[in-house]
């Protein structure tokens, strides 16, 4: 009788052992480790069925676009600087010692990493320059203001920066110049207000690296003194210079003298008639563009 039951249960229970559903363990199988993503899992297919529709909407970002930010940072092709916990790193763009704060509205100069080479500030609000704005910053190479509304630098705020070869300060609102730093080779204060009270007698002397020069579209009345002899580009189109002397470009007391790196001089539109100073130029290889009669 025993074994009767045993043949009767092996005949009824088994076969339907046989096809319960295995346990589901193809989610265990395709779920990333660390991840929130389930690859082939039904809520998957529905979460890619509503990226499809959002796509065609277009008012949203799309899965891809979704899953792509919260990967890794291996897809940037540059690695941003060590400060990068800094706010102005958060707020502006720091690469590999320069930094790009170009058209964000800020009204000051913000903190810099302290191995800042090349800054980039332009088209801002910025209105004034303070000496603490570089004062640990003695790195730097460039710096780029141009479009701001700078009206005040204070003195000495570039006094420290030694290793300054770029200064960029065009399109401001500007009437006298700071003084420079000594190894500049590029200055640029185009479209400013500028008046020749604005600049000190020997504010280009002791620059000797000085080569591109820039004051055009200012309010200057007069060529500044003392320019450095390895100017080679000098812009003043465009000013209210009505004079000139025979020592502006050239040594009157010398008349073999030669400036021998000077390439190019624009004085358009500025009222002086060039023609009447023909002494002044003596010592030029090219004739100053500007009106002649």
């Amino acid at each position: 009788m025993k074994t009767l039951q045993t043949a009767l249960f092996l005949l009824v229970f088994v076969p339907l052992m046989k096809s319960a559903p295995p346990l589901q363990q193809e989610s265990l199988l395709f779920y990333e480790y660390d991840s929130d993503i389930t690859r082939g899992s039904p809520i998957q297919q529905d979460y890619e069925m509503q990226s499809q529709d959002i796509r065609k909407d277009g008012t949203n970002v799309s899965l891809d676009n979704s899953l792509r930010l919260q990967g890794d940072d291996s897809e940037r092709n540059v690695a941003p600087t060590k400060d990068t916990n800094l706010p102005t790193c958060l707020l502006c763009v720091c690469l590999s010692g320069s930094v790009y704060c170009e058209e964000i509205d800020i009204e000051a100069v913000p903190p810099l990493p302290k191995e800042t080479a090349y800054l980039y500030a332009r088209f801002n609000k910025i209105k004034r320059i303070a000496v603490s704005d570089f004062a640990d910053i003695t790195t730097l190479r460039r710096i780029d203001f141009s479009g701001n509304r700078i009206e005040e630098i204070e003195d000495g705020a570039f006094s420290k920066l030694l290793l300054l070869e770029e200064l960029s300060l065009a399109e401001n609102r500007l009437l006298k110049l700071p003084v420079l730093p000594p190894k500049l080779t590029t200055f640029n204060a185009n479209q400013n207000r500028i008046k020749s009270r604005g600049i000190k007698a020997n504010a280009f002397k002791k620059l000797t690296n000085l080569a591109y020069l820039y004051l055009g579209h200012n309010a200057l009345e007069s060529v500044p003194l003392n320019l450095p002899e390895s100017l080679r580009i000098l812009h003043l189109q465009y000013n209210n210079i009505t004079t000139i002397t025979d020592d502006t470009f050239c040594k009157s007391n010398n008349t073999r003298y030669i400036r021998t790196h000077m390439d190019e001089i624009r004085m358009e539109g500025n009222p002086i008639v060039l023609a009447k100073h023909v002494n002044a130029f003596s010592c030029l290889r090219t004739l100053p563009v500007g009106t002649y009669y």
